[in-house]
């Protein structure tokens, strides 16, 4: 079972990012996936998820309308496209499939908006 995740880059403030998350060992199609991200000497942070069976999503309320994620089941993959990034969206980015009895954790891609 592994998470995968690229994508991340140095990117200007306004710019605009696509992550991967490519998931190997298991179906996504199957499970809650989701992006957080964590910048140096913060906690944590949720950002977005998209649910198993319908495909349903729901974001961290100060990223509605610039973030989105989708799925592709086909290619076992998740995607977060990231558009009008600002300096604290600046973090390391990892992906999380979760259902009951199961959570997995990809390593994480850096992403660093500044000018």
């Amino acid at each position: 079972v592994q998470l995968v995740e690229s994508g991340g880059d140095l990117v200007q403030p306004g710019g605009s990012l696509r992550l991967s998350c490519a998931a190997s060992g298991f179906a996504i199609s199957s499970y809650d996936m989701s992006w957080h991200r964590q910048d140096l000497g913060e906690e944590r942070e949720w950002v977005a998820v998209i649910y198993s069976g319908g495909g349903s999503t729901n974001y961290a309320d100060s990223l509605k309308g610039r973030f989105t994620i989708s799925r592709d089941n086909a290619k076992n993959t998740v995607y977060l496209q990231m558009n009008g990034l600002k300096p604290d969206d600046t973090g390391v980015y990892s992906c999380r499939a979760r259902r009951l009895g199961a959570d997995y954790w990809g390593q994480g891609t850096q992403v660093t908006v500044s000018s």
